[in-house]
């Protein structure tokens, strides 16, 4: 029986969805990161369950003929660029296989075929948001990624993925601090100054910073700081302070203060110029965002004249791109500046045929139905989570012809395909788009359209069916307790796990002890342990 910090020896047989590597040892499955099949290793063994464990390398023995080099990569190494050692028609590849796997797991779709990954023009420095936390290592201010299962900072000078400018202006940002005395954000005593620093630059070379710092108020010195660096980059566009006090994981304030500047940055994206301000949700990858809207717009044979749904809008891209030919586009979104921003925008372009909608999707949709607003297409390009099953009970009511879905998270959208299946929607076309070279992580956009009811045929996949890749991501309460307390020292209960599976649109079956009473007062899950929680679902890749 393996035992944690055992070093062994394995070969890899493939990559699994997650983009882990997957091999035995004497007929025990081991995941290793930055793994790749063929590839023969010397591991070290960081975790065992009852039916996996994971390991990470010590030594390449054998390197796989599709990694770069035989350079050693562990899980620290790579902040987040899990496909790095690929060569890229082999990340493209394995993104393809990875997505085919959902499809049939999942959605039950068990003779898919999906045409080649959609390439990325650029597979290096194409990050247009760049969010990293402060630390302190040898006496000196770092900015970088969090470590595994910790909130060590693992300081990157320079990250491959994120644009050019970002790594220059947070590099010059750390010269000006470690000339200065600035406390750094603790966590564990919530005291010190600096907590997170964010970028967001554009195709013009141009700049966005946004210094998040625990304290209630803008102090003078700080200001002084951010001016020197503005000084020094003339890209720099627009100065944020975020002034976020609580003690919790969340990055971003609720008070953004402008401080110099423009109150956003522009991107145009086929003609249209957007703002985008420092809550604004945009697309990181913008060449690869132009081309994913395209296809989704050809997936529709005719929108002259239609009345679309936006839902999830962000600022409104692709709404406005639609716009120039639909009747009318709703574009629903729940961050108010998102919202805002996209009104300015519709307004400087000269498009006047599109309403945002401030809200949540869950709600704002059904309030469009019920006031009889006609609706021919729904776009959907929801977060990780997906779609709650109550909005795909409202598209069948509707009894729509064509329902467009943009993801970026394979699991929970063919999770939520196989809903609409049994709804007597068929999945008509689907193109994968790598928005995320050097990462395991893949966007998908689909064309869902109504099944003429007689052919419609139910389909029943039976979870327990799949493999151990599929049954990783039902971790047990248990295992999301033990992640947390092992990662974040907090102890989290059944009914917290419960409500925050809820949110995300996890499936839960009816609690054995639910209380009898029916005035019963339920405590809610505090915003700290949302986080680890939350956390602890994408570990388990639940979402």
């Amino acid at each position: 029986m393996l035992k944690v910090s055992d070093i062994i020896q394995i070969k890899i047989d493939k990559i699994v969805f997650g983009g882990e590597g997957l091999g035995y040892y004497n007929g025990f499955a081991v995941f290793v990161p930055m793994s790749i099949p063929e590839d023969e290793l010397e591991i070290e063994i960081i975790s065992v369950k009852k039916t996996y464990a994971r390991g990470l390398i010590k030594n390449i023995i054998k390197a796989s003929p599709e990694r770069i080099d035989s350079h050693k990569f562990t899980f620290e190494d790579f902040y987040g660029c899990d496909f790095a050692m690929l060569k890229y028609e082999s990340q493209l590849k394995y993104k393809r296989l990875m997505v085919e796997e959902v499809m049939r797991k999942i959605a039950g779709l068990s003779d898919i075929e999906i045409s080649d990954v959609l390439a990325s023009e650029d597979i290096y420095n194409y990050r247009n948001k760049i969010i990293e936390p402060f630390s302190i290592y040898n006496n000196k201010i770092i900015t970088g990624f969090f470590k595994r299962k910790s909130h060590e900072v693992f300081e990157v000078d320079e990250n491959i993925l994120n644009s050019k400018l970002g790594n220059r202006i947070i590099k010059e940002l750390k010269e000006i601090l470690n000339k200065n005395k600035i406390s750094i954000y603790d966590e564990n005593t919530h005291r010190g100054l600096l907590r997170n620093i964010m970028i967001r630059t554009n195709s013009n070379n141009e700049a966005m910073v946004v210094l998040i710092i625990n304290f209630n108020k803008i102090t003078e010195n700080i200001k002084k700081l951010l001016f020197n660096l503005r000084e020094n980059i003339e890209e720099i566009k627009s100065i944020y302070i975020s002034l976020n006090s609580k003690k919790t994981n969340t990055v971003i304030g609720e008070k953004n203060i402008l401080i110099y500047g423009e109150k956003s940055i522009k991107e145009n994206i086929n003609g249209i110029e957007f703002h985008i301000s420092p809550t604004s949700f945009f697309q990181i990858n913008v060449k690869q965002a132009k081309k994913l809207y395209d296809i989704a717009i050809s997936f529709f044979d005719d929108i002259d004249d239609k009345y679309i749904v936006d839902a999830y809008s962000g600022t409104g891209t692709i709404g406005m791109i639609i716009a120039k030919k639909a009747k009318k586009v709703y574009a629903i979104e729940i961050v108010k500046s998102a919202s805002e921003d996209g009104e300015k925008t519709a307004k400087e372009n000269g498009i006047k045929n599109i309403e945002f909608i401030n809200g949540a999707v869950e709600k704002e949709l059904v309030k469009l139905i019920n006031n009889n607003k006609k609706i021919d297409i729904i776009i959907f390009d929801p977060p990780r989570k997906g779609l709650e099953a109550s909005i795909i009970d409202k598209v069948a009511e509707l009894n729509l012809k064509e329902v467009v879905y943009i993801s970026c998270n394979p699991s929970t959208f063919a999770r939520d395909i196989k809903l609409f299946s049994e709804k007597g929607y068929v999945l008509k076309k689907l193109q994968a788009v790598d928005m995320f070279p050097q990462t395991s992580h893949i966007e998908t956009v689909a064309l869902l359209s109504k099944l003429d009811v007689d052919k419609h045929i139910n389909v029943e996949i039976k979870l327990d069916e799949l493999d151990l890749t599929s049954a990783e991501s039902k971790a047990t309460y248990a295992q999301i307790k033990e992640y947390i307390l092992e990662k974040f020292d907090l102890k989290v209960s059944t009914l917290y796990i419960a409500q925050i599976k809820k949110k995300c649109g996890i499936v839960l079956r009816e609690h054995y002890n639910k209380s009898k009473k029916e005035k019963q007062v339920i405590p809610q899950c505090t915003p700290d342990k949302e986080e680890a929680i939350m956390d602890a679902l994408r570990h388990f890749k639940m979402i």
